[in-house]
C-alpha cells in the first residue's frame, strides 16, 4: 500500500528536499505542501493524506505544535510525525502532548524516516534515538521533574518578564507566580532567575 504524506515546512527548499528523498521510495507519495499552519489545515482537508511530516518552526505565525493539535482535531486526523531540529524537552513533551504520533530529527537516516512515516500510519510511535532516550530517563529518574506549567514559567523567564508580567501571561497571581519559582529552583538546584534559565537550557528544557 502507497501511504500519501503532505509536508509542513516553512522553507521551500527543505520541502525540496523532503520531498526527493521520500519519494525515492517506492510505497510513499507527497500528495501537498503548506508553509504554515492554516495552509496545513486546507491542504490535508482536501488530499486526505495519511501521514503529515510537521517541522516545529513555521515561521512567525502559528508554530508546528499548535498545527499538530488542529489537525489531530480534524474529523479524519493523519497521523503526525515531527520532523525538526529541535530536541528540547519542552518542544517534545509539548508535540507528543499534542497529538502528535512520532518525533524525528532533520539528520535523521533516510531508512530511518522511512520506518518512522511508516510506524506512526500504522499507530505505532517513531521516536529518535535522543528522544526516546530523554523519555526513558524522565520517567526513570527519581529526582523531582520540571511540570509543563513550570516549563512554561521558565519559557517566559527566558523572554525576560518579571513577576508580575508573569502573573499576568499566566492568568494566575504573583504569590502563585514565586510559588511556581520556588519549586523550579529546588527542582534545577539554582537561587536566582538567570541561573534557572541557564539550567534549563544546559539540561534542555526549553530552547533558546
Amino acid at each position: 500500500m502507497t501511504l500519501r504524506l503532505v509536508l509542513v515546512d516553512d522553507h521551500p527548499v527543505v520541502r525540496a528536499g523532503v520531498r526527493a528523498l521520500i519519494e525515492s521510495s517506492d510505497d510513499l507519495i507527497v500528495v501537498g505542501e503548506a508553509s504554515s499552519a492554516a495552509e496545513a489545515i486546507t491542504v490535508v482537508e482536501r488530499e486526505r493524506p495519511d501521514v503529515v511530516l510537521m517541522d516545529l518552526s513555521l515561521g512567525d505565525g502559528v508554530g508546528g505544535i499548535e498545527a499538530t493539535a488542529g489537525l489531530r482535531a480534524l474529523s479524519e486526523a493523519p497521523a503526525v510525525l515531527v520532523l525538526t531540529t529541535y530536541d528540547s524537552e519542552s518542544d517534545i513533551l509539548r508535540a507528543l502532548d499534542a497529538g502528535a504520533g512520532g518525533y524525528l530529527l532533520k539528520d535523521a537516516p533516510p531508512e530511518q524516516l522511512f520506518a518512522g512515516i511508516r510506524s506512526v500510519a500504522e499507530g505505532s510511535p517513531a521516536l529518535a534515538p535522543s528522544v526516546a532516550a530523554m523519555l526513558m530517563r524522565r520517567a526513570s529518574s527519581p529526582e523531582p521533574r520540571v511540570t509543563e506549567r513550570e516549563v512554561e514559567v521558565l519559557e517566559l523567564l527566558a523572554d525576560g518578564l518579571g513577576n508580575r508580567e508573569l502573573a499576568k501571561a499566566l492568568f494566575v497571581s504573583e504569590a502563585t507566580v514565586k510559588s511556581h519559582l520556588s519549586h523550579i529552583y529546588a527542582k534545577l538546584g539554582v537561587d536566582t532567575r538567570a541561573g534557572a534559565v541557564a539550567a534549563a537550557i544546559e539540561q534542555r528544557i526549553i530552547r533558546r
